[in-house]
């Protein structure tokens, strides 16, 4: 079993920073990529940034220069760093994996999602 667990979420002001943490945890055998997606309310989840286990990474338009994404191989972990937040930003986040993971001798890739964290950014 793999779970996949976010933390880090909360309330700020316009122009504040926050930093959530995505750690997975479990029988794994390797992570492959993992990614922030969020979902406004009335709206589609979508992606918000992702990263490879080589480093490579992508941001959404709406994001690039303010928020970080970054990993750590020897945690499992993956970060997202917010700053000049916006209240548009304002949303559930989700934490997003494909990971490897044994079965019956064999490795199979998995999708695992996390439960969400909400993010508010008001005055």
């Amino acid at each position: 079993q793999v779970q996949v667990v976010e933390s880090g979420g909360g309330l700020v002001q316009p122009g504040g920073s926050l930093r959530l943490s995505c750690a997975a945890s479990g029988s794994i055998f390797s992570i492959y990529d993992m990614g922030w997606y969020h979902q406004a309310p009335g709206k589609q989840r979508e992606l918000v940034a992702s990263i490879t286990r080589a480093g490579s990474t992508t941001y959404t338009d709406s994001v690039k220069g303010r928020f970080t994404i970054s990993y750590d191989d020897a945690k499992n972990t993956v970060y997202l760093q917010m700053n000049s937040l916006k209240p548009e930003d304002t949303a559930v986040y989700y934490c997003n994996a494909n990971i490897g993971t044994w079965y019956r001798g064999t490795v199979r890739t998995g999708n695992y999602w996390g439960q969400g964290t909400q993010v508010t950014v008001s005055s």
